[in-house]
C-alpha cells in the first residue's frame, strides 16, 4: 500500500506541468488524450484559460507531462475542430471561444427549459425572435446565416490595421463621404467584377452597414418613388420581410420551385418590384435557371424593379460560378452584398448598386441615415482586398465548409433517411423537408430543449407547405453537427 502510494506520488513530480496543475497520474490507462483534451476544456470554460490565452507548444507540454508530442497535437486538435483554440503561425495556439458553462448545459428536458422553448416557437415568428433564438443557450447551434467565426483572420486584420494607420494622414480621422470611403469603394467595384460579373465604377458604389441597412435606405427611396409592394420569394428569409414590412412595404409571396421564382406568379402578383436571392436562394438554395432570367428580363424591361440580395453567393461547392443579375440588368437592379457572409457579421459592411435613376436619393438617405460607415474599418478591407489576403481567406474557409457540409449530408443520411436535402451545392446551410407528422416547430422547439439549435422552415414561408428545417453546418466543428443531427433523428423517430 505504501509502496504504491510512494509510485503514484513520484509520477505526479515527474509527469506534471505547472500548467493548469496537470497530473498525468490523473488520466486512465489508454486515455491521455481524452484526459488532456477534458482538462483544458474545463479550464476554457471555467475562466483559467480566457480567450485570448496562449497554450504552450505541444512540445513543451509533451515534454513537461513526459508524453508522446502526438498526444498533445491531438488534444489541440481536437478542441482546435470544436472552434475553442486556434493555431497562429508563429504567434502560437490561442484560445479563441469558450464552451458553454455546465449550468447552461443544465438537463435539457427540464420543465423550465422546455416552457420557454415552447415559447419561441407556438407562435407567429416577431421581430425580435431571431433576438431571442440568438440569446438562448444551447449546446450545439445550427442555426443559419453565420461562416466561421472562429476562422476569421485576425493576424490578417492586425497587419491591414498597422498597414492602415502607419499611411493614414490626420485629416483621415475625420468626415468622410457619405458613400463610404474612396479606397474600399474601388476595392469593392473590382471586387465584384472578378467575383460576380458586374462592372460598374467605383462611385456608383455606396458603402452601408450590412444587407439590413440596404434594405432600410433601399424602401425609403422606393417609397418615395411611389412603389409600396415587394414580392418576395417563397420559401423566402423571414429576416428580409421582416425589414421590408418594416419599411412599410407589403410583401405579396411568389412560389418557388426547383429553378427558382416563378415569373408567371410575379406577373399574376402585379407586384412592381420583386426582391431575389438568385445565386443561392434562402432557404431552398436553387439557383435562378437561364431560362427563369430570360423570364425575368422579360418582367423587368416591361417596367419591373429587381432587388438582388447577392446571400452568400461566394461560397460554392458543386457548380459553376453564376453571374450576377446586375451583370445583365444594371438599370433594373438595386443589387445588394457584404462581407458578413466572407468575414462575420459583427464588422457591418456591406455595399449597394442601384440604377442611376435612384443613386442620388440612395446617398442622401445614407447621409441622413449617419453620415457613413466608420472609416477605419473600411480602410482596413480595403487593404485586406488589395493585398489579396480576403481572397486566400475565401479559398481556405471554403474548403473547410465544403467538409461540413459533408458531415451534415453524412449524418443526414444515416440519421434522417427520409428527408429530402435542398442546396447543398453551395451556401453555408442546407434545407431539409420531411413527411413526418410533427409540424417543424414542434421539432424544433424539442430540439431546443435538448440543446440543439436550429430554425424551422415554417418561419420562411407565408403559405403552407411541406414541414422542414433550415440547418447552418459553417459556424459548428464536425462532431458537433453529427451530434445535433443524430438528435433530430432520435426525435423524429
Amino acid at each position: 500500500m505504501h509502496r504504491s502510494n510512494g509510485d503514484a506520488s513520484e509520477r505526479s513530480i515527474t509527469s506534471g506541468s505547472d500548467f493548469l496543475q496537470l497530473n498525468v497520474a490523473e488520466a486512465p490507462p489508454g486515455g491521455l488524450a481524452d484526459w488532456l483534451t477534458g482538462r483544458l476544456r474545463l479550464a476554457i470554460s471555467g475562466g483559467a484559460l480566457p480567450v485570448g490565452s496562449k497554450l504552450p507548444a505541444t512540445r513543451v507540454l509533451a515534454a513537461d507531462l513526459r508524453v508522446s508530442r502526438g498526444v498533445v497535437t491531438e488534444a489541440y486538435q481536437r478542441l482546435a475542430e470544436d472552434g475553442h483554440i486556434e493555431g497562429r503561425g508563429r504567434a502560437g495556439t490561442v484560445v479563441v471561444a469558450a464552451p458553454l458553462p455546465a449550468d447552461a448545459r443544465s438537463n435539457p428536458g427540464d420543465r423550465q427549459v422546455r416552457a420557454e422553448t415552447d415559447e419561441l416557437f407556438e407562435n407567429e415568428p416577431d421581430s425580435a425572435v431571431f433576438d431571442a433564438l440568438r440569446h438562448t443557450p444551447s449546446r450545439i447551434d445550427l442555426t443559419p446565416g453565420v461562416p466561421e467565426l472562429a476562422a476569421f483572420p485576425r493576424a490578417a486584420w492586425m497587419r491591414a490595421e498597422r498597414t492602415v494607420l502607419a499611411e493614414l494622414p490626420s485629416s483621415g480621422f475625420g468626415y468622410g463621404d457619405p458613400r463610404g470611403a474612396p479606397a474600399l469603394r474601388a476595392e469593392v467595384a473590382d471586387w465584384l467584377a472578378r467575383n460576380r460579373g458586374i462592372r460598374a465604377s467605383p462611385d456608383e458604389v455606396v458603402i452601408v452597414a450590412g444587407t439590413a441597412q440596404a434594405l432600410a435606405l433601399l424602401t425609403r427611396v422606393l417609397h418615395a418613388g411611389g412603389i409600396d409592394a415587394v414580392a418576395v420569394e417563397d420559401p423566402g428569409s423571414l429576416g428580409v420581410r421582416q425589414h421590408l414590412r418594416d419599411g412599410g412595404m407589403a410583401t405579396p409571396p411568389v412560389p418557388v420551385d426547383d429553378q427558382g421564382v416563378r415569373v408567371d406568379a410575379l406577373r399574376a402578383s402585379g407586384a412592381p418590384a420583386v426582391l431575389l436571392t438568385p445565386a443561392h436562394q434562402f432557404p431552398m438554395g436553387v439557383v435562378l435557371g437561364g431560362e427563369r432570367r430570360r423570364e425575368l428580363m422579360g418582367w423587368a424591361e416591361d417596367g419591373g424593379l429587381i432587388i438582388e440580395d447577392d446571400y452568400d453567393a461566394e461560397h460554392r461547392y458543386d457548380r459553376p460560378p453564376v453571374a450576377a443579375l446586375r451583370a445583365l440588368l444594371a438599370e433594373h437592379v438595386c443589387y445588394a452584398g457584404s462581407v458578413s457572409k466572407l468575414l462575420a457579421p459583427a464588422l457591418r459592411v456591406g455595399w449597394v448598386l442601384v440604377p442611376s435613376r435612384y443613386q442620388e436619393a440612395l446617398v442622401a438617405a445614407k447621409r441622413y441615415a449617419d453620415l457613413g460607415n466608420a472609416i477605419l474599418p473600411q480602410l482596413v478591407l480595403a487593404e485586406l482586398m488589395r493585398s489579396g489576403r480576403l481572397e486566400r481567406h475565401l479559398r481556405m474557409v471554403r474548403g473547410r465548409h465544403r467538409h461540413r457540409r459533408d458531415t451534415m449530408i453524412a449524418a443526414i443520411r444515416a440519421h434522417l433517411p427520409g428527408a429530402v436535402v435542398h442546396g447543398a451545392a453551395a451556401g453555408l446551410h442546407l434545407t431539409v423537408t420531411f413527411d413526418a407528422g410533427m409540424p417543424d416547430r414542434d421539432l424544433a422547439a424539442a430540439a431546443l430543449a435538448k440543446g440543439v439549435k436550429a430554425q424551422p422552415l415554417s418561419w420562411h414561408r407565408q403559405r403552407p407547405g411541406r414541414p422542414g428545417l433550415v440547418l447552418g453546418y459553417a459556424a459548428s466543428a464536425p462532431g458537433e453537427i453529427a451530434e445535433g443531427v443524430a438528435t433530430l433523428g432520435r426525435l423524429l423517430r
